[in-house]
């Protein structure tokens, strides 16, 4: 048996080290089980052991950042993963003064996902755990009720604050929210290393599309307030990931990451070739576990393999896999590894 432990092989692979082998884990969101810290840990902890992921990225619901704001959702109403927002705190951007910093352990949607840390490190004491932590853009996306994409996710908000008002007409106020929610996230990355994760699985979504922000406005808006996050993550291994077509994951080249998770299949991205610094974590592409197309999905997984032989490389989907995923895909996806 190989002396390397699953925390070993994860360390050295994220610090551009080789390890006896490349790592695999895929991740998906559970709808009915991810209300509560109890459940998500408990299906956390089962499809892990269930696949013997080699590392976990934990996949809480996607609004539980906007949700320490106040605002709120119908769990019982999702359309994809995302659950129908009945309510923003803040209606017009002028209102984005209002937001204040929140600490970690008095906020009522942070202290539930740092349990659900603590238990989950509880269950799967051996594995590599990383949180999924979105950058500040993102979250004042999500407080204000727009999409963090290109294309509609928010579900329930027929008027949103457009980009135009938060970004020119109220730039200041915008800083000021996006500092705000920085200082927050900082607070709770500290308290996620007490709780027991290795790291941050650190999402910008898909705020790098030149469509919803060019460089200009994103190296305004987001880059300095990601430096806030990842700085207080510096103690763990971070992955960034960059979702979406038009991703540009070679902006990240300077950011404090130790990993990039990118679409190598969509339009106007680059593919494992890409001329990257940290370790590339990918490489086939999500949407096959959508059709359970078991041949592509091994094909591209051997190929990935195959091309990434020489480096250090992580074999993952391309982001979160389908609702819909059979077992079998994923067992064939997980057992290429070891062919």
């Amino acid at each position: 048996m190989s002396a390397w432990s699953k925390q070993d092989r994860f360390n050295a692979l994220l610090s551009g080290e080789r390890a006896d082998r490349p790592i695999v884990s895929g991740w998906r969101h559970f709808i009915d089980k991810e209300q509560n810290a109890d459940d998500l840990a408990e299906i956390t902890i089962s499809f892990t052991k269930k696949h013997d992921w080699d590392w976990v990225k934990i996949n809480p619901r996607a609004t539980y950042l906007a949700e320490a704001w106040g605002n709120q959702y119908d769990f019982s109403d999702y359309q994809t993963v995302f659950p129908r927002q009945k309510s923003t705190v803040i209606p017009t951007a002028e209102r984005l003064w209002e937001l204040e910093v929140k600490k970690a352990t008095q906020t009522p949607s942070l202290q539930e996902h740092l349990e659900a840390v603590r238990k989950i490190r509880q269950g799967l004491p051996d594995t590599p755990l990383i949180q999924t932590v979105f950058s500040p853009l993102t979250v004042l996306l999500f407080i204000v009720g727009r999409s963090a994409y290109v294309t509609k996710t928010v579900f329930g908000i027929e008027q949103p604050v457009t980009l135009d008002s938060l970004f020119k007409e109220h730039r200041a106020a915008a800083h000021h929210a996006l500092h705000v929610i920085s200082l927050t996230l900082a607070d709770y990355v500290q308290e996620l290393r007490q709780a027991g994760s290795d790291g941050l699985f650190y999402a910008v979504t898909g705020t790098a599309h030149p469509g919803l922000f060019d460089e200009a406005r994103f190296d305004e808006f987001s880059r300095p307030y990601d430096s806030i996050v990842l700085e207080a993550a510096a103690y763990g291994k971070n992955i960034l990931h960059t979702c979406g077509a038009h991703a540009k994951p070679e902006k990240f080249n300077d950011y404090r990451i130790d990993g990039i998770s990118w679409d190598t299949v969509a339009e106007g991205n680059p593919g494992l070739d890409a001329d990257l610094k940290a370790t590339k974590v990918g490489g086939v592409d999500h949407g096959l576990f959508a059709a359970n197309d078991i041949i592509q999905i091994r094909k591209q997984a051997k190929d990935a393999l195959a091309f990434m032989k020489d480096q250090p490389f992580i074999l993952s989907p391309n982001c979160a896999i389908p609702l819909n995923v059979t077992d079998e895909a994923l067992e064939q996806f997980k057992n290429i590894i070891f062919e």
